[in-house]
């Protein structure tokens, strides 16, 4: 089979929708399928093009056996709202001309969302080259954007609301990651005339990359952490966290001198962190470490967070989840009552979930568990097991197969 995916991410660009890419192309690859990537250019951690990519707009290669041709991001700051529309119809516009003039023929072309502009494009190109589109949702936009208050006036919500149903209405299937997002889709065109297939395809988590090891990391060495209960915050840091709970609940913490909070990321929050880290002795902020190094990040805490902010449990699905329990440590949850986050940390008995923004119960639930190291193991032990047993990145991608052969028959 043939497929042309369509991506703002691709490694070595190390947003998190391009790790996930990355790993669904490369088993799309091993199976022997024939892929086409259209992409931009690395420039996701810095808010700019990587030094070694830069003096190019189009640069043409490979990933593993996967063609690549990656566009100029037009990258800007995340708070500049404005700059960040612009750049997202920047790229879009060139990677739809990549789309048209790439050598077809194509079985499918898979778009991956956001940017919900991303979904158009696919749509011109599977018209253009007569195969079935499948969009990728990984977060549903325009909902955490409104969540956030990033979209308040009313006819930028209409304009959005419209798109986001033009969009879905104009694929052949729309993909999500849990059963929240499926409904929260499904009833944006219930009443359409033209339904996309809705299917739950979940991310996926690499238990050969990522296994438990000794929490006495060199990773703790670096940063003084000692031998203290870490209770740590991996990932991006920007508006959909709830990060000023974990400055909070590090300051309730503040006479523990057993238990330290680490928040290691980057993001738009970054230098907030930083400051409330630099103020208090019971809190750490690293940046972003190198992707060979996630493992060990992720072994060197006892306990980790997950605080997605009250209302954003039914549109996002933070795959940080499942690297944590791939690493074999308990998690806490601070997230919507029935939310797959919820739902995933309860069925795998990995750890606790607690409301959304609620400061009391995120605290008792950390000390109850930085009080019973033996409670952290298990919950540790039980969540590296439904990890073992989830879905692979290859199975994924035979997902996608079968998913895009059905749909042209």
């Amino acid at each position: 089979m043939r497929l042309l995916v369509l991506t703002p991410h691709l490694l070595p660009d190390l947003a998190p929708t391009g790790e996930v890419v990355s790993a669904i192309v490369d088993g799309l690859g091993g199976a022997g399928h024939d892929v086409h990537v259209v992409t931009s250019l690395p420039w996701y951690q810095n808010h700019r093009i990587d030094d070694e990519w830069r003096g190019c707009l189009v640069r043409r290669g490979r990933h593993g056996p996967a063609t690549v041709t990656r566009l100029y991001p037009f990258p800007s700051n995340k708070e500049n709202l404005i700059a960040r529309a612009l750049g997202f119809i920047g790229l879009t516009g060139l990677a739809t001309v990549a789309g048209l003039v790439a050598r077809g023929p194509f079985d499918g072309v898979i778009a991956v969302s956001p940017p919900l502009t991303f979904g158009l494009a696919g749509w011109l190109l599977a018209r253009r080259h007569r195969c079935p589109l499948v969009f990728n949702v990984q977060d549903v936009f325009p909902d955490v954007a409104i969540e956030l208050g990033a979209v308040r006036s009313t006819w930028a919500v209409r304009f959005f609301r419209w798109m986001e149903r033009m969009t879905y209405c104009r694929a052949n299937a729309v993909t999500v990651l849990s059963d929240d997002l499926a409904a929260n889709v499904t009833a944006k065109v219930a009443d359409s005339r033209r339904q996309p297939v809705v299917r739950v395809v979940p991310n996926f988590v690499d238990v050969d990359l990522i296994r438990p090891s000794n929490r006495m990391t060199d990773y703790r060495v670096e940063h003084g952490l000692g031998d203290r209960t870490v209770v740590m915050y991996a990932g991006n840091l920007g508006h959909s966290q709830s990060l000023d709970l974990i400055v909070a609940a590090a300051d309730r913490h503040r006479d523990r001198c057993d238990i330290v909070y680490v928040v290691n990321g980057g993001g738009v929050r970054a230098d907030d962190l930083r400051k409330a880290a630099e103020q208090r002795n019971n809190m750490v902020a690293i940046d972003y470490q190198p992707r060979e190094r996630i493992a060990e990040v992720l072994a060197s805490a006892d306990i980790h967070l997950v605080p997605l902010r009250a209302g954003l449990g039914m549109s996002s699905v933070p795959s940080k989840t499942y690297a944590i329990l791939a690493a074999g440590r308990p998690l806490v949850g601070s997230v919507d009552e029935g939310s797959e986050v919820a739902r995933v940390v309860l069925e795998a008995e990995a750890g606790l979930a607690v409301p959304p923004d609620d400061l009391d119960a995120l605290v008792d639930a950390v000390q109850s568990l930085a009080d019973d190291p033996q409670r952290c193991a298990r919950m540790g032990d039980a969540g590296r097991r439904w990890a073992e047993a989830w879905l692979s990145s290859d199975q994924i991608a035979a997902v996608y197969v079968d998913l895009v052969a059905e749909l042209a028959y």
